[in-house]
């Protein structure tokens, strides 16, 4: 027992330091397209390149709509003149502004019942991550519960199959207000490469009022993060909508 107490004094807190400080570690992100403002005639090829239609032609740019982006690297890998690739992790968008304000009791103590649509296991594996100690969400004040009767935040994955679509309904109206629902990855926001078909819908705004979104196929622990953090009101929203080469522009 001792020398598992001494070998954790010598690695010492390995726990990132985001949003304290920005994450640098390698493999935190794999990244987003940045759309492309000069595309010209190579815009066709890209945006057929993409399987789900994240991407689209606006004049000469190519515009990327980032519910349906699943980080194939299709519109990356094997083009002359691909699209430029962000790093970043900050990837949540309020997608509403609900009437009942959270308020500051709730800016450092947040409780969260994560409930599974229909996903594939993939954003389900990294929302278990947050809870982990290089990431710790618990040192921010979020917490996972059991009953949505205690929760504040609900975080959904998945396209919401036909199965799951009462359940969701009924944790919803379980939970307590002020309430707010995270949709996390692209399945929850557009039906991702499931839906909407016959056995799932188009994600989780057709059910109930979605006040956040993350997107990725998974998202990447942080930008989960950030999005319970932005919910939280610590931190800024991003966009889920990019149509320059430098960079993403907020949506209409």
């Amino acid at each position: 027992m001792s020398k598992w107490v001494i070998r954790g004094l010598q690695t010492g807190i390995k726990t990132t330091s985001y949003p304290d400080r920005e994450e640098t570690a390698l493999g935190i992100s794999p990244g987003l397209p940045l759309g492309k403002s000069d595309a010209g005639e190579k815009g066709p090829e890209i945006v057929s390149r993409c399987p789900t239609g994240a991407l689209r032609k606006s004049g000469e740019q190519v515009v990327v709509n980032y519910r349906r982006c699943i980080h194939c690297f299709r519109c990356l890998r094997g083009l002359v003149d691909p699209l430029k690739w962000g790093s970043g992790y900050e990837w949540a968008e309020a997608t509403e502004i609900p009437d009942d304000a959270m308020g500051r009791a709730f800016a450092r103590s947040l409780h969260v019942r994560v409930v599974d649509g229909g996903a594939c296991g993939a954003c389900l594996s990294e929302i278990q991550q947050i809870t982990k100690p290089y990431y710790n969400i618990h040192r921010l004040g979020f917490f996972v519960t059991p009953t949505p009767r205690d929760a504040d935040i609900l975080m959904v994955a998945g396209p919401v199959t036909d199965h799951m679509r009462l359940p969701i309904c009924k944790a919803y109206e379980a939970m307590p207000t002020p309430k707010r629902v995270l949709a996390v990855g692209a399945c929850a926001l557009s039906g991702g490469v499931f839906g909407p078909s016959f056995a799932s819908g188009a994600g989780v705004s057709e059910l109930i009022p979605v006040a956040a979104a993350v997107p990725g196929c998974p998202p990447p622990p942080l930008a989960i993060l950030h999005g319970l953090l932005m919910l939280s009101g610590r931190r800024s929203s991003s966009s889920l909508t990019a149509d320059d080469s430098n960079g993403r522009t907020q949506t209409s």
